[in-house]
């Protein structure tokens, strides 16, 4: 039977592009300052047939920085976002692309629904004109696994070529597949995340009929309000994210900057509803318990936790269950605050967004906090970091990432000490 040794695994880069800002500074910035992304949609125009009329778009994206802007338009704005995130992840690690074995680096960037917009365009493009005006780029366009292939091909990573589509747990899922790759000794360097470009049409009606999304038009930055009693739904958003991850011990032979350190991974299913989550948070509980256990580490170790908290009834009681029945008595001493209250909710790229914030909570010493939270709901008597950021050390950290489908993961990240 062969042996195998588990690597550590470490985080080197970072990028992201958010409604908060279109890199990592200015999306943690944004972040600390307790900002919301939230606000009218410009995509496309709505009348008062629509039940919701907000979303959390990314501005002043201009991919032109980084692709030909022929190649640009063969791509989804999906693929874009990740490629923007991915191109600052890999300039941030200092990782030489042109040099090295391609054959041991990869990429695992998925997404929850893909080309949205190029499926839509499409559509409109058979029923008005012709099947002979359709694109030929429209497939490589809206494929989930667009973003992954052509990071793949703009780096030469001949490795590990992965894309999840996990809905919400998309990016968790990445991440924690990217991570054993390394661990196992499969991989070297990984790109790992998720990316989203789903305020569409398609995407906020269907949606608004599910009475899923806020219907808070009046006032969109407070419509994110997880764990607050009138949480009325969540909040559409866009944005991508990607780590590189590293095996520690050649990112210390190159003298790379290290963020922190993955240390546990795990995901469950609620097998229980295709969009709604299991009421008592069981799929939760165990991912989290599953994921501890990978890490090695007790409850009574973990400081945060960056929740999944959509701001959705269900979804946030599930969860503040699932922590409570995990961490007994230690979930009175954890802070526990969900960022989506100020990005929203990027479907796919969620599990990457929460990441990065994690990472830097860990490294900076500061806890983003939940914004708009006034009335805290029955029951939900936890640390909420409620609306403003605060400074607090912590070694270890906890990202839960829930999906449509039943789909649960957790990941555990720590604080790197140069050991």
């Amino acid at each position: 039977m062969k042996t195998i040794t588990l690597r550590r695994v470490v985080v080197t880069g970072l990028g992201a592009v958010t409604d908060l800002g279109t890199d990592v500074a200015s999306t943690w910035e944004g972040m600390m300052s307790g900002r919301s992304g939230i606000g009218p949609i410009t995509a496309f125009e709505q009348d008062d047939e629509w039940t919701t009329r907000f979303a959390g778009e990314v501005s002043d994206f201009d991919p032109s920085k980084i692709i030909d802007v022929r190649e640009a338009k063969r791509m989804d704005r999906a693929s874009l976002l990740g490629l923007v995130a991915a191109e600052e992840a890999a300039t941030d690690s200092g990782i030489d692309f042109e040099t090295g074995d391609p054959d041991r680096r990869g990429v695992a960037i998925g997404s929850g629904i893909g080309g949205i917009i190029t499926i839509e365009v499409g559509l409109l493009k058979l029923e008005r004109t012709s099947p002979k005006k359709i694109s030929p780029f429209t497939v490589p366009k809206l494929m989930v696994n667009a973003c992954a292939g052509n990071v793949s091909i703009r780096h030469g990573l001949r490795g590990a070529n992965i894309a999840t589509a996990t809905a919400c747990a998309t990016g968790g899922h990445s991440i924690g597949a990217a991570f054993q790759l390394i661990q196992r000794g499969d991989a070297d360097v990984m790109f790992a995340g998720g990316t989203e470009a789903a305020v569409s049409r398609l995407c906020i009606g269907s949606f608004g009929t599910m009475k899923a999304l806020s219907t808070r038009n009046d006032d969109p930055e407070r419509a994110s309000r997880p764990f607050d009693r009138d949480r009325d739904g969540f909040v559409l958003a866009e944005g991508a994210a990607v780590l590189i991850l590293e095996d520690l011990e050649s990112a210390k032979a190159r003298g790379a900057k290290i963020y922190g350190e993955i240390l546990g991974y795990a995901t469950s299913g609620d097998a229980h509803h295709i969009a709604a989550p299991e009421e008592s948070g069981i799929g939760a509980t165990k991912a989290m318990t599953w994921a501890l256990k990978d890490a090695g580490i007790n409850t009574t170790d973990v400081g945060y936790i960056n929740a999944h908290g959509t701001s959705t009834p269900l979804g946030d009681a599930a969860e503040v269950y699932a922590v409570k029945s995990v961490f007994g008595e230690h979930a009175n001493n954890l802070a526990m605050s969900s960022t989506k209250s100020m990005t929203g909710h990027a479907l796919g790229a969620a599990g990457g967004i929460e990441s990065v914030a994690v990472i830097r909570a860990l490294q900076d010493g500061v806890l983003p906090p939940t914004i708009n939270l006034e009335s805290p709901d029955d029951g939900f008597d936890l640390d909420f970091v409620a609306n403003e950021a605060r400074e607090k050390p912590i070694q270890y950290a906890v990202n839960n990432s829930f999906g449509f489908g039943g789909h649960n993961v957790s990941l555990v990240f720590s604080r790197y000490n140069g050991d």
